[in-house]
């Protein structure tokens, strides 16, 4: 089906996540220890963990339009 008015935006890159490289340091060493609790070898991973947490700024979320209002969109370039 082809509609001549019909625009599709494509996908923006992927978010830059904060503390990624601490929390995969922090299973890697529950993995690696067995120390879920992280009172032994991974205390100090549980604690930078904890650091970049308080430190890196809070996820906001975008607007997304439903799907409603994307078939109100529609329906006025089929009529």
């Amino acid at each position: 089906m082809y509609i001549e008015k019909l625009k599709v935006r494509p996908r923006q890159a992927a978010a830059v996540r904060p503390c990624t490289p601490q929390f995969a340091a922090m299973l890697a060493c529950w993995s690696a220890t067995n120390d879920i609790m992280s009172t032994g070898a991974c205390a100090e991973s549980a604690k930078a963990l904890m650091a970049c947490m308080r430190t890196a700024p809070a996820p906001t979320r975008k607007h997304k339009p439903t799907i409603n209002y994307h078939l109100a969109r529609l329906g006025k370039t089929l009529n």
